[in-house]
């Protein structure tokens, strides 16, 4: 089983774990970003990472694999090499999360959800009623990063690699703004 303090450890040596002032793609902000697109990068790394969360998953038959563009698309592509499934994945058109390209979801078939980096869950609840409409199942969700287990609940089993309580603000409540730091916007939305 790959370790926390391991996925630390691999974090930190491909420079994804960042420290500093943050405006996350929720709205949020924080002292500490994941940017897990320098994990991704590199095949071994992203392979190992999936690796782990699909042997959790095995069970589940897993037909499909999903997540949303940009960051899920590569962990979605392994996880569903892994789990001998297809991969699809969602894109933002007018602010909605839609699947395009010819991309679909049988009726019935068992989809995994999954996401880089889990804040407030934002993503996640906007891909499962993707799964729903199209009338599959999900059979869970997988993240590489749930910065705050004990804030985002999903009524699906959920598995991630990096897990914890990271602190994150509201703008008007953020300690750092307070302190003049500057704020630095990596993240993919808004």
């Amino acid at each position: 089983m790959l370790t926390q303090e391991k996925v630390e450890e691999i974090l930190k040596s491909c420079g994804a774990l960042w420290e500093g002032h943050f405006l996350f793609t929720s709205g949020l902000h924080g002292n500490k970003y994941i940017q897990c697109a320098k994990v991704t990068q590199y095949p071994k790394y992203n392979e190992l990472f999936c690796k782990e969360l699909a042997s959790r998953f095995e069970a589940d038959k897993v037909d499909v694999v999903l997540g949303p563009a940009i960051g899920g698309i590569l962990i979605a592509y392994e996880m569903a090499r892994q789990l001998d499934a297809r991969a699809i994945f969602t894109e933002r058109v007018d602010g909605k999360m839609t699947l395009r390209r010819g991309m679909g979801i049988e009726e019935g078939e068992n989809v995994l959800v999954v996401e880089d980096v889990i804040t407030t869950g934002g993503t996640v609840r906007e891909l499962i009623p993707i799964v729903q409409e199209y009338k599959g199942n999900v059979v869970g969700i997988a993240a590489f990063v749930n910065r705050n287990k004990e804030r985002v609940k999903f009524d699906y089993p959920v598995e991630t690699l990096y897990e914890g309580v990271m602190e994150d603000y509201k703008p008007e409540d953020c300690p750092l703004c307070k302190e003049g730091l500057p704020l630095i916007k990596p993240g993919s939305r808004k």
